[in-house]
């Protein structure tokens, strides 16, 4: 080791920095709501919704609401008791303001405040407070009306009394700094989705929402609880039974609510919430929810005779296929993984939830004996095609056919092999895939045609996509493998572009490529890894030079037309009225597409793969729940609801081929 001086770090108590108030807030916001996009956006509107929930849970309110406000501020309502406005002991100031603007306090840690409670360590308020660039507060209490403003969680007065009432509540208005948030307007179906879920949750409870610029409002209220939201996400599927086990339980000083019914479907559904907050992560009460389930199916079965004593036991996957269950549990510490409550750890909340199941499912089973034996003739089922699948999976592994010594013999690889500088275009056709590997960019780009439709795996399980050749090709391209092999990390592309045509059959075999995707390989499409790509619908041809002007969509169209004519107009050229619109803007030809093919390479290169000038559609996931119901509706074999659904969007759609 070389000698030499040590050079002082000058390191000293006078550069440690200590954030006070609500500046850690300001300082790292995603710590606290996750991040600073749209996600952690709508979480301030969780978090006061959440406390309004918060005091129905605790029989205080009945009615939570949220106006979206024309001025782009939120307001919450509960009728709950209002936040108390006397002084508070250990701060001198209001409990409003110490609620608002002291981290970890509120009424969620004992002390007769909570008994149970969605809310986690007593900052949801005020980082809201401290994440919004105004924040007024209004409390209806003891006949008065107290009201505070803020800015960027600082008081700008004291809590005042500004009149009389008779009601009780808290209402909190909020401006969402522009400054911190990437964006601050808010999703009125997101919020609409969220206020369904907590009226599904909460028996007895109202929830409203109001948007002040569309004028659209909607309120919900649900008698059955967790039972009508079960029969909400099997909308569209075919039941096993149309009776729903549900079971509502108190154990020790948790509440336990369950409520579970069967489908024809092959994926399951399960939502567990803990004090009415989603934990999309799961977390101790999943985890004995699961070990039951399975448990008490293969005791039944064995004592039943329908598993033979040589057959094995079935899987928590068999058991699970076709499930559709909400798990609520009520408890007065939940212990959540980060402010963001996507993991539940309470550890004694397990056996908790393994109790309840293993004495209320049996009782359930022995006394509905059809049910059962449907439930476990399609647990066997399950097993029989797991089996299936995997001796499948198991003969294309043994000959190589998915592992990456050889690609599928169609795919034109690129030769870059990073992943982050490659990406794989899924053409449809061999036309179009002829083109399109003609006038590619070899390097960075691979070309993998499909030929004809791809299967509709809504309809197949893994036995019978295994044996389909484009599905096992696209897999094999990927690199990801499938089911239990599947390792997302894999991905030997960092995009997958579905290139079809702009028609009807090109729009099918998009939506049956984006379900393959979302049953199997969700976690690419939240990777941000698949992508739409939009050719153009028209080129306007002008005379005596190569065309150039490609059009995406009938809005562009016009948009290029109606400048075209102004043009000519200022420039005194004579404009032919009673003719086309694209000669009246000086084109002598309009040509629409209708195929990729109908393009040569060159075009289809410059129109459609061209990083500089190409439209990318990225796919994405806002609401998994609303994906998994509008996929069981247009690809499950329920005609009547894809009727229904097509006629109640057909409005909405843009470029409709006739």
């Amino acid at each position: 080791m070389a000698e030499g001086k040590i050079k002082k770090s000058g390191y000293s108590s006078d550069q440690i920095t200590v954030l006070e108030g609500l500046e850690p807030v300001r300082k790292r916001p995603g710590m606290y709501i996750g991040g600073t996009g749209l996600e952690g956006l709508h979480h301030l509107v969780w978090e006061l919704v959440d406390n309004g929930i918060d005091e129905a849970l605790a029989g205080h309110a009945t009615e939570v609401s949220v106006k979206l406000l024309s001025d782009g501020s939120v307001t919450v309502i509960d009728n709950g008791r209002g936040i108390p406005t006397d002084i508070h002991p250990k701060t001198g100031k209001s409990t409003v303001e110490t609620v608002l603007t002291v981290l970890h306090a509120g009424g969620k840690f004992g002390d007769g405040g909570y008994k149970v409670s969605g809310g986690l360590h007593g900052v949801g308020s005020s980082v809201v407070n401290g994440l919004s660039s105004k924040f007024v507060v209004t409390v209806y209490r003891e006949g008065k009306i107290w009201q505070q403003e803020y800015a960027k969680g600082i008081p700008l007065s004291d809590l005042k009394a500004i009149g009389k009432t008779d009601k009780t509540g808290t209402e909190i208005t909020f401006y969402p700094d522009e400054t911190i948030f990437e964006s601050i307007k808010f999703n009125y179906e997101t919020i609409l989705d969220r206020l369904r879920h907590a009226a599904y949750l909460t028996k007895g409870l109202h929830t409203w929402l109001e948007e002040e610029s569309s004028g659209k409002h909607y309120g919900f209220y649900f008698e059955g609880g967790i039972q009508s939201y079960v029969k909400h996400l099997n909308v569209g599927k075919e039941v096993v039974d149309e009776d729903i086990f549900y079971v509502d339980r108190q154990l020790k000083e948790a509440q336990i609510e369950i409520a579970l019914q069967y489908t024809d479907a092959y994926s399951e559904i399960i939502k567990a919430f803990a004090n009415n907050v989603l934990n999309p992560d799961g977390g101790t009460h999943l985890t004995g929810f699961r070990a039951a389930l399975t448990r008490v199916i293969n005791d039944y079965a064995r004592k039943n005779g329908l598993l033979k004593e040589k057959e094995e036991n079935l899987s928590g996957e068999d058991t699970r296929e076709g499930l559709t269950c909400v798990i609520l549990v009520k408890l007065p510490d939940p212990q959540f993984e980060g402010q963001t409550k996507n993991k539940l750890g309470n550890p004694e909340v397990r056996g908790y939830v393994e109790t309840v199941m293993n004495e209320y499912f049996t009782y359930y089973l022995e006394e509905h004996p059809a049910v059962a034996r449907k439930i476990v003739g399609k647990a066997l089922l399950a097993a029989r095609a797991r089996k299936a699948a995997r001796a499948a999976r198991d003969n294309i592994l043994r000959k190589g056919i998915l592992d990456g010594a050889s690609m599928p013999g169609k795919l034109a690889d690129c030769s870059n092999k990073d992943p982050k500088n490659s990406e794989l275009y899924l053409v449809e056709g061999d036309s179009a895939g002829g083109s399109a590997k003609t006038g590619r960019d070899s390097k960075s780009q691979a070309i993998l045609p499909l030929r004809g439709k791809v299967l509709n795996v809504e309809r197949a399980r893994l036995d019978k996509m295994l044996a389909n050749n484009e599905i096992i090709s696209l897999i094999k391209a990927m690199g990801v493998g499938i089911e239990e092999s599947f390792d997302v990390s894999a991905l030997r592309y960092d995009r997958i572009i579905i290139m079809t045509d702009a028609d009807v059959d090109g729009s099918h075999i998009t939506t049956l490529l984006m379900t393959f995707f979302f049953r199997y390989m969700k976690p690419v499409i939240d990777g941000g890894h698949i992508y739409v790509a939009k050719p153009p619908l028209f080129e306007l041809i002008k005379p005596g030079r190569k065309s150039q002007i490609f059009i995406y969509d009938e809005d562009e169209l016009e948009t290029v037309l109606d400048a075209e004519i102004e043009k000519r107009k200022k420039s005194g050229l004579e404009i032919i009225p009673d003719t086309e619109r694209y000669k009246q803007a000086g084109f002598i030809e309009q040509k629409r597409y209708k195929g990729l093919g109908e393009m040569d390479a060159e075009q289809l290169f410059e129109t459609t793969m061209n990083p500089e000038k190409r439209v990318l559609i990225q796919i994405k996931v806002a609401d998994a729940e609303k994906a998994d119901t509008i996929f069981s509706k247009l690809m499950g074999t329920e005609v009547d609801l894809r009727k229904s659904f097509i006629q109640a969007n057909a409005k909405f759609v843009k470029d409709l081929d006739i």
